[in-house]
């Protein structure tokens, strides 16, 4: 936390609302990839490949590398930075900082999603169904903020939340709202 402070530029209660902030958007546009068959199924192909990775430990440039693919398929690249310029207002902190540290979040994310993937034995329906939990178990405000992000990233109005931290909510944008053939921005691609 100290380290991702230093980076920020700030203390350590902010860096972490700015972890918080990240990794919800990163959580949310897997979620919102995972409601597509396709999308799921290629998520859980692709945690196979991180099951035997550490980004704890890893060296910042592979991290970086894995990170930006991880993005690429999750936000795509529009979507990641319109991402981080979203999130840099919300934090106070300069959007080209959220750019670096985007990256180092999402191989984190896809090793803890991998093990637990393996650990439970989940098939892409599962891991689906673990991320929409996840994605609506986001505290109220943040909730809020992270659902209108990813609906201008995902295409669609952002969808009110009902209140209360861990309540479930209708998401439009779960349904496809372009013909089989027109692939949405930041949508998954089959190719992890």
């Amino acid at each position: 936390m100290e380290q991702i402070a230093g980076m920020l530029g700030t203390d350590t209660l902010t860096a972490r609302k700015v972890i918080e902030a990240v990794t919800g958007t990163i959580v949310g546009g897997m979620a919102r990839n995972a409601t597509h068959p396709d999308g799921a199924d290629a998520l859980r192909g692709a945690l196979d490949d991180h099951m035997d990775a550490d980004p704890f430990n890893g060296d910042v440039a592979s991290l970086t590398r894995d990170g930006h693919s991880i993005l690429s398929h999750v936000l795509g690249g529009q979507g990641t930075e319109q991402a981080a310029a979203q999130l840099s207002q919300l934090a106070g902190v300069n959007s080209a900082t959220i750019m670096k540290l985007l990256p180092l979040i999402a191989p984190m994310i896809m090793s803890l999603l991998a093990n637990r993937a393996a650990r439970h034995d989940m098939d892409a329906g599962a891991v689906a169904d673990d991320l929409n939990r996840e994605e609506s178990a986001i505290p109220g405000g943040l909730g809020e903020l992270l659902g209108s992000l990813l609906g201008s990233i995902f295409g669609g109005a952002a969808v009110p939340r009902q209140a209360g931290p861990y309540d479930p909510y209708h998401d439009p944008l779960r349904e496809p709202l372009r013909s089989e053939h027109e692939v949405a921005p930041g949508r998954s691609n089959p190719d992890w």
